[in-house]
């Protein structure tokens, strides 16, 4: 089975999005969404993280941190996998609807459906990476087994 998601008003799986509000606590502090912490550790300066955290909007999070004036950390491309997975973590062990829904896929393929995105996602053709659907399944594994 293959279990395809993208949109936050995909009413069954919306939730799988880094743009879901879904807010959880991590390193001490408050984070409205997955992007909004993801993008916010693309910087070492506490004073853009911030920035970035306390954005209204995921979409508002993700241009600052798209944003290419900005310093990126040089250890971005070896960290940015790591950081998405803490991000999940919290998530999903935060909110016990989505780590149902998330469980409750079972051993299904998950796929970020997207022209948007090669990395994260599919590239909208399957020739993607679909890096978030597979962090996500990893995610389902861990909570799984924690789970007993």
């Amino acid at each position: 089975m293959v279990i395809k998601f993208y949109s936050i008003r995909d009413k069954e799986y919306g939730c799988f999005s880094n743009f879901a509000a879904a807010p959880f606590e991590l390193d001490g502090k408050y984070w409205p969404t997955t992007e909004h912490y993801y993008q916010a550790q693309k910087f070492l300066d506490p004073t853009l993280q911030k920035q970035v955290r306390q954005t209204k909007k995921p979409g508002d999070a993700a241009r600052l941190g798209r944003d290419r004036k900005l310093p990126l950390r040089e250890d971005w491309n070896e960290v940015r996998d790591s950081v998405m997975e803490k991000a999940l973590i919290a998530k999903f062990t935060q909110h016990k609807d989505m780590r149902e829904l998330l469980l409750s896929t079972g051993d299904a393929t998950l796929i970020e459906h997207t022209v948007n995105d090669s990395y994260w996602g599919d590239g909208g053709d399957g020739t993607g990476k679909n890096m978030l659907g597979i962090m996500l399944m990893k995610v389902r594994a861990q909570l799984r087994n924690a789970a007993g």
